[in-house]
């Protein structure tokens, strides 16, 4: 039985303009459906199923084959029922799996375990689908629920299952029968017609502009390090810059106008309204990060650490109380404070005016906030 992956593609979309090649966190869309078929090695054939040259010489050079599709198939009027009848007509086949390029975050597992089950139940059509487990409506009418009845805990409703499309999978033979048939194949017709069901990431369709969105921060949190659950009240790390600095009562921040050879820091201080706090990043490399933080008296930071990175300052102008360890120093204009790592630390202005220090370490350093401690709510 020869099994066969197909991925559709094309160039001509619309509501994302060439979405497919569009790169997600640095890798063009379609590659990452492309990897994932690879990596699952259940199929005897990959393809790439496009009229764009482009998209073939992507699918070249991740190594999988490409079909070059009839322009006529190519619109956005033709029909997942056409396309899927015209590679079955040209690609030798048995079994096709679909595979869409518009669910970046199907896993190789999915994949592995989707067409076991097409084969191992004997199946002619699986759609994968996912489970709602929420109140549902249909032309006004409730579906899983009774609207005069208390209402059921969520995990208790029975699950709605709507397409999640991203794996789709026939017998050519059956498929064909129901073209000839129903002149449409693409949801099974005559023949055992299976689920299975999607969850995660593997749901994420990327049809609009805020859904790409929403799959590029998917993409960036896949590849960073693993999330770990955090909750108030207890240790906890951050390291996102501008949500940091706001915590610290800092709302105006400019941080992306970096790295200019010359600059004054009194014309910085110039440009901000000196009654509000605010901070300029002047240097981001790959070495260190160096931003001007002002501060009204009060204002500071919450008592933190970094587990991984030394810091330093040098005072512009005002007075902070500097606790180091426990120990509360008066650090004053022009001073010099350097702080191992690990060593737990909180600054606060103090006087009757606003203080300025300029804090250099790096973008990506973490902020790990002691657990318990009441004194890291910000003032």
């Amino acid at each position: 039985m020869k099994t066969v992956a197909m991925i559709p593609a094309r160039m001509g979309s619309t509501r994302i303009p060439k979405k497919n090649i569009r790169l997600l966190n640095g890798v063009p869309m379609i590659s990452y459906i492309i990897r994932a078929a690879k990596a699952a090695n259940c199929f005897d054939e990959i393809y790439v199923n496009s009229e764009s040259d482009i998209l073939g010489k992507i699918a070249l050079e991740e190594g999988v084959k490409f079909y070059k599709r009839p322009d006529a198939l190519s619109t956005n009027r033709a029909t997942n029922d056409e396309f899927t009848a015209d590679f079955m007509n040209n690609i030798d086949c048995d079994v096709l799996i679909q595979l869409l390029p518009t669910s970046p975050f199907i896993s190789k597992d999915d994949i592995e375990s989707f067409t076991r089950k097409m084969i191992d139940d004997n199946l002619d059509t699986l759609i994968s689908v996912t489970n709602q487990q929420i109140e549902c409506v249909y032309n006004g009418s409730p579906i899983n629920f009774d609207q005069k009845k208390l209402s059921p805990p969520s995990q208790d409703l029975t699950p709605i299952q709507p397409y999640a499309c991203g794996l789709m999978g026939w017998r050519t033979e059956n498929y064909m029968n129901n073209m000839s048939k129903y002149d449409c194949g693409y949801h099974g017709g005559d023949g055992n017609i299976g689920f299975y069901t999607l969850d995660g990431f593997a749901i994420v369709d990327v049809d609009n502009e805020e859904d790409f969105q929403l799959a590029e921060v998917v993409a960036r949190s896949l590849s960073s390090e693993q999330y770990a659950p955090q909750y108030y009240g207890e240790e906890h790390s951050e390291v996102d810059v501008p949500s940091i600095l706001a915590k610290d009562g800092v709302m105006n921040n400019n941080l992306h106008d970096a790295n200019k050879e010359i600059v004054s820091v009194n014309d910085i201080r110039a440009s901000f309204d000196s009654s509000t706090s605010w901070s300029h990043r002047v240097v981001n490399t790959e070495n260190n990060s160096a931003t001007i933080i002002h501060q009204q008296p009060g204002q500071g930071n919450r008592r933190h650490y970094h587990p991984d990175w030394n810091e330093w300052w040098f005072i512009i102008d005002g007075e902070w109380i500097w606790e180091i360890a426990g120990e509360k120093k008066l650090i004053k204009k022009d001073d010099i404070v350097f702080i191992q790592k690990g060593v737990v630390h909180r600054i606060e202005a103090t006087g009757d005016k606003p203080a300025i220090r300029l804090a250099v370490s790096r973008e990506d350093v973490a902020h790990v906030y002691p657990d318990g401690d009441m004194e890291n709510v910000e003032k």
